[in-house]
């Protein structure tokens, strides 16, 4: 058995690396709940945000997170974009699956050519600096990432539940035509809510780029997990898929910490597998 310690790290650990499965999940979560698109290419959008981190970071010496100013707008630009080709070619629910899919393999093709297959790291100020809590670390990247996905996640979710966008967008979610009906524009209601997806995702870049080494084929190992913390979490409940990436995160590192790595994986489709068993009902 791991000694306390290890353990207590490794909940630590799990904890962050759950934030950020939020982060990531949050663009795919609301797509997919309030639009029923399904779109993929947030995960390939967020390494090509971590790329341009990395490249603004040590190519013109941006600080990373200042890099944020410049990849938000650009990001939400590129979201807006995406749904209006989606709209004008009337790309449904289980297409929207193919398409974008398509869609990661040509980004990750893109990022592969510009920056090669090669592995990336980024050096800066922010990996140097940790903190403690009595025997245990505190990496700064990571706590930052942390903080801001549930920064996020908890503004995304009162933006929903108590403005009138938010609502309208619930709306137009339970019922288009009466939503429709009562003045709702669904569509400039879709732009913007992709283009929000693109620009969680950016952000969600930025924080691999300070915490990850990179390389293009690592954006599919990030699909499975946080596919799965998306439907635990509940379709378009920012709070639900923080709660749900919390939850896989932590129990693969404790279940790494406990037995071998390799087990890891399972955790998040074992997890997946029993709510759909057991509420099937929840997406």
């Amino acid at each position: 058995m791991p000694s306390l310690t290890l353990l207590g790290q490794s909940v630590l650990s799990g904890l962050f690396l759950g934030g950020l499965y939020g982060l990531l999940g949050l663009g795919l979560s609301l797509t997919w709940g309030m639009l029923r698109l399904i779109n993929l290419t947030y995960f390939a959008l967020a390494f090509l945000g971590a790329y341009l981190t990395y490249q603004l970071a040590t190519v013109f010496r941006v600080d990373p997170l200042l890099t944020l100013l410049l990849i938000i707008p650009g990001f939400f630009l590129l979201g807006v974009l995406l749904q209006e080709a989606f709209v004008r070619t009337g790309v449904n629910e289980f297409i929207s699956l193919i398409v974008t899919f398509g869609l990661t393999l040509i980004i990750e093709a893109v990022i592969q050519w510009i920056w090669t297959a090669d592995f990336r790291r980024l050096e800066s100020s922010y990996g140097a600096i940790s903190f403690t809590i009595g025997k245990l670390f505190v990496p700064l990247p990571e706590l930052l990432a942390f903080l801001i996905a549930a920064a996020v996640s908890f503004l995304t979710w009162a933006w929903l539940k108590w403005t009138y966008v938010g609502k309208a967008m619930r709306a137009t979610a339970e019922d288009p035509q009466i939503a429709a009906a009562f003045g709702v524009n669904h569509r400039r209601l879709a732009l913007l809510i992709s283009g929000l997806g693109a620009a969680y995702a950016g952000i969600a870049g930025a924080f691999i780029a300070l915490i990850y080494t990179l390389a293009p084929s690592q954006v599919y190992a990030w699909i499975g997990v946080v596919f799965a913390a998306v439907i635990i979490g509940r379709l378009g409940n920012p709070l639900g898929l923080l709660a749900a990436g919390i939850l896989i995160g932590v129990s693969e590192a404790v279940t790494m910490a406990v037995t071998a790595p390799g087990w890891a994986p399972l955790v998040s489709f074992t997890l997946l597998i029993l709510v759909l068993l057991l509420r099937p009902e929840r997406i």
